[in-house]
């Protein structure tokens, strides 16, 4: 299957464990040397009090996508396997 990443930032990513909404796709990560796609980057978890906050994301690895459908991204995050916080634009995030 092909696909764009705009075709892909339009797909809701669901957590088929609880059924919690993620969020549309905010990024993906990709290995230059390999040519593979690490995983999906989604916004973090927002409440009342920090909706306006920004930078915070989750990045969630492409071994936990269980399926890519035509409207929804389902995903499987159990509380064990907490996705990794993934800050935009920091040196942090940068795979060895």
């Amino acid at each position: 299957m092909e696909t764009s990443f705009l075709e892909l930032r339009c797909k809701e990513v669901v957590n088929v464990v609880d059924g919690k909404r993620l969020g549309h796709i905010v990024d993906i990560c990709f290995n230059l040397q390999t040519s593979c796609l690490q995983g999906i980057v989604v916004p973090g978890e927002r409440n009342f009090w920090n909706v306006f906050k920004s930078g915070m994301e989750l990045f969630i690895p492409i071994s936990q996508i269980v399926k890519v459908g035509e409207d929804t991204i389902l995903v499987e995050l159990y509380a064990s396997s907490n996705p990794t916080p993934y800050v935009l634009g920091t040196s942090n995030n940068k795979k060895k």
